[in-house]
């Protein structure tokens, strides 16, 4: 009759070891690099709004951000976002600033471009436009998904580019230009490519495109 051989204490824990290892290379080598997994897409053909003429589809990696605009609190700078997006001028454009669960801001569209884009000057391209004055607006609270006009340190400043919220920015109110906020798909600019080592993304993520739903 075989007997059994009784696992040691110091084995078993070893077999534990190389159990939690196994399910880290998992996590690693396969979960992790399809961040897009988990995440809904949304259609916005199968989807139904009440000003159709207001609304953005921002199309990323993982799926479509849908965006209400805002022309009747900011109708100067969502004249001007509007006419960017008529013109596909966001298309291929970088996130090229992130702040991990806190915003994403693109829209450079002199130093941004996916097949130009420069790591010296980026954040700082303008849009050939000229600058726009500031709406700035004490009842509209900025959070999370409020899309705003960022612009220098000073007023009257906005140009082209922007910034998503991801999470609530009470201090912004009546500092900066509130041109709409996120309806569906926040959950999507969580998957933007981040660098934890400093806010301009050396590496960025590139929109793929970015235009009105009746354009």
């Amino acid at each position: 009759m075989i007997e059994k051989v009784k696992q040691s204490t110091s084995e078993k824990l070893l077999l534990v070891l190389f159990i939690i290892l196994g399910v880290i290379a998992i996590y690693i080598f396969f979960v992790l690099p399809q961040k897009c997994l988990f995440i809904k897409d949304n259609n916005p053909k199968k989807l139904s709004f009440k000003n159709p003429e207001n609304i953005a589809i921002l199309n990323l990696n993982c799926g479509n951000v849908i965006i209400e605009l805002y022309p009747e609190i900011s109708p100067n700078s969502v004249k001007r976002f509007k006419m960017f997006l008529e013109s596909r001028l966001y298309d291929n454009i970088a996130f090229h600033r992130v702040i991990k669960n806190v915003l994403v801001q693109s829209g450079d569209l002199e130093f941004g471009k996916k097949d130009s884009f420069n790591y010296l000057y980026i954040g700082t391209g303008k849009s050939g436009f000229g600058t726009i004055d500031s709406e700035l607006n004490e009842k509209v609270e900025f959070k999370m998904g409020t899309v705003g006009m960022a612009r220098t340190n000073k007023l009257n400043t906005e140009d082209s580019q922007f910034f998503i919220l991801l999470e609530d920015a009470p201090l912004f109110k009546g500092e900066y230009t509130p041109i709409g906020k996120v309806l569906y798909g926040l959950e999507i600019l969580n998957t933007i490519s981040d660098d934890h080592r400093r806010e301009y993304v050396l590496r960025p993520d590139f929109i793929n495109s970015f235009k009105l739903l009746e354009n």
